[in-house]
């Protein structure tokens, strides 16, 4: 091999080189790509052991139940409640009145006294359930205010349901309220105390 050869087969040599300096380079940030891809995007898990829905209990149920009748007749839903209650329901009202049975006759009732209500409020407190087998019974106190009639209104009362569990979901077969205090609300700016009168029904 004389001098010449070395030196004609050099560029050559320098053209390899080149070549594959810049295939990796451009090599190179399409692979940082790759690797930004997989850390930016783990593999989804789509196992539902790593987030397990923990059922509630009957007690937590029944509360949770009695959260949503309470916020449906606040809001004059009957629809919604008549998811929790059964068909054959019987239900004692807070005023002197004969029970009201079966759903259709409770509705009815509900809507021409809600016809009546602006302004609804009513609080839950001190709620008692005791659960035994596919039966069940919840008692409550509440704090009712509103505008019934145009008038401001406000009462106190308590509430028992008893429930029966149907096809593994709780309804209230029985709806007992009472009312134990009218309150008072206070005497309007330059006027007279309101009369306060309690719903009927409250529950």
């Amino acid at each position: 091999m004389n001098c010449f050869q070395t030196r004609r087969s050099m560029p050559r040599i320098y053209v390899l080189v080149a070549a594959l300096a810049m295939l990796l380079c451009y090599a190179a940030p399409s692979n940082a790509q790759n690797d930004k891809k997989k850390k930016k995007d783990p593999p989804r898990v789509e196992n539902s052991s790593a987030n397990p829905i923990v059922p509630l209990s009957d007690e937590q149920q029944i509360d949770y139940m009695i959260s949503e009748v309470l916020g449906a007749w606040q809001l004059g839903d009957s629809a919604r409640m008549h998811k929790s209650y059964a068909e054959d329901v019987s239900v004692v009202n807070g005023g002197w009145a004969p029970p009201i049975l079966g759903w259709a006759n409770y509705e009815a009732q509900f809507r021409l006294q809600r016809a009546k209500m602006q302004q609804v409020r009513m609080d839950r407190s001190n709620t008692y359930i005791k659960v035994n087998g596919n039966t069940a019974w919840a008692s409550y106190q509440w704090d009712f205010s509103g505008v019934i009639d145009g008038n401001p209104s406000a009462a106190l009362g308590q509430t028992t349901y008893i429930f029966v569990k149907k096809d593994n979901r709780w309804l209230i077969a029985h709806d007992h309220t009472s009312v134990v205090q009218t309150a008072h609300p206070q005497t309007p700016a330059g006027g007279a105390p309101a009369v306060a009168t309690p719903p009927k029904p409250a529950s």
